[in-house]
């Protein structure tokens, strides 16, 4: 849906008529800088002498893109009563939250792939069904907040209670399989663990379908956490993204300290990288394999619990962020976990972006230089059309020109 810019809000204001017939950039009375409209079509190409010619593109490009990116605010600052408008203001406030709510999306992207990253870089397998355990952490929490929610002692933290016990029961279920059924397979080597999970994705979907139909339930977030934390120039933030925020760091830090500054995580490094001394030195490591499993499968359910009250949850919602999920595995690296959170972090602002930009391709094809008729013929083509493609046309270029990720490590 289209979104006024600042130049459109200003209505039939003089200086924006004058703006639309010379195509130059002016300062309206109450101190506003505002940009007009392209006099060839929209195609990027201002009619400005040849020494101005270079900014006046630049700021029609980053205004029309940033005008209308997330929630929809105050056309024009100036247009506040009783407020003296700032240059650039509106945009500026727009870029802000879309920047923060990149961020978020991020983070929950990173809460997600954490697990499958733990997964791979300690036990080799490429867990295909990551993203079911993710829907069923969503699921799980909306069973375990509605029963709880039926007492009345427990009504006001059922979905507290539900954040914490979902992932646990998404773990167990997790390391019952690993028990069960990736141990015995795990002789036949990684073909026959890759085949299971591909397998047990679709199991899992068809469970859910059975167990909660195939509809969208009403799992949604406390009305606490779904009030604005700040506004910024319109832009409303809910406080659940700084919950979302609060989760992942806590997450990447205990990873990191678990792993790194704990005899724990000391002992399950020897126990991937040398299983059979550490058999000897009197150390379990089939069950070492199976709490890692689990524990990857427990921050996948992690993920689902906050993420499916903030999206939807649905039968689909695996087959939604499952293939990002390995995106940003190939991206940051696989087994890195430093890699996968800057992976995320760098998907989530590129998709977020993109999703809330009007802009085309022509727009950035005339500002580089190209002919009006190649402008025109990429219009058709905006970018939020092709926001669901950027992240896969980044693995490919990471693969190309660092096939083993951004921090990956070359194995000798």
């Amino acid at each position: 849906m289209h979104q006024p810019g600042v130049a459109e809000g200003l209505g039939r204001d003089p200086g924006v008529e004058r703006i639309r017939q010379r195509g130059e950039r002016v300062v309206s009375a109450q101190g506003l800088e505002c940009a007009g409209e392209l006099q060839n079509g929209g195609l990027g190409r201002w009619p400005a002498s040849r020494r101005t010619s270079i900014k006046v593109n630049l700021f029609a490009v980053v205004s029309r893109f940033v005008s209308t990116l997330s929630a929809p605010a105050a056309p024009c600052a100036a247009s506040r009563p009783g407020r003296r408008g700032r240059p650039g203001s509106s945009w500026l406030d727009g870029l802000i939250v879309s920047l923060l709510n990149g961020l978020c999306y991020g983070l929950l992207l990173f809460m997600l792939s954490a697990g499958l990253t733990l997964i791979f870089s300690m036990m080799g397998i490429i867990n295909f069904a990551h993203a079911s355990f993710y829907m069923l952490g969503a699921y799980f929490a909306y069973t375990v907040a509605g029963t709880l929610a039926r007492v009345p002692v427990l009504a006001g933290a059922a979905f507290w209670i539900a954040l914490f016990l979902a992932p646990v029961l998404v773990g167990l279920a997790g390391a019952a399989i690993e028990r069960f059924a990736l141990r015995r397979l795990r002789r036949r080597g990684h073909v026959a663990e890759l085949l299971f999970t591909f397998a047990l994705a679709y199991v899992v979907v068809e469970l859910v379908q059975l167990a909660w139909g195939r509809s969208a339930v009403p799992y949604r977030v406390p009305a606490a956490l779904a009030e604005p934390l700040f506004s910024l120039g319109g832009h409303a933030f809910p406080a659940y993204r700084l919950l979302i925020a609060a989760v992942a760091g806590s997450m990447l830090a205990a990873l990191w300290w678990g792993f790194k500054r704990t005899r724990t995580g000391l002992v399950v490094q020897a126990a991937i990288s040398h299983p059979a001394m550490a058999q000897a030195l009197g150390h379990d490591v089939p069950r070492v394999f199976m709490l890692v499993f689990g524990a990857g499968c427990l921050l996948a359910g992690m993920a689902g619990a906050i993420g499916g009250s903030i999206f939807v949850t649905d039968p689909g919602m695996a087959q939604a962020l499952g293939p990002i999920v390995f995106v940003i595995t190939v991206v940051g690296g696989l087994g890195s976990l430093p890699g996968a959170f800057l992976a995320s972090l760098l998907i989530g602002l590129l998709q977020t972006l993109a999703v809330g930009s009007a802009l085309s391709l022509a727009g950035a094809a005339s500002w580089l230089g190209a002919t009006p008729a190649t402008a025109q013929a990429l219009a058709a083509w905006p970018l939020s059309r092709i926001a669901p493609v950027l992240p896969y046309l980044l693995m490919v270029a990471v693969l190309v020109w660092r096939p083993r990720g951004l921090m990956g490590v070359r194995e000798t």
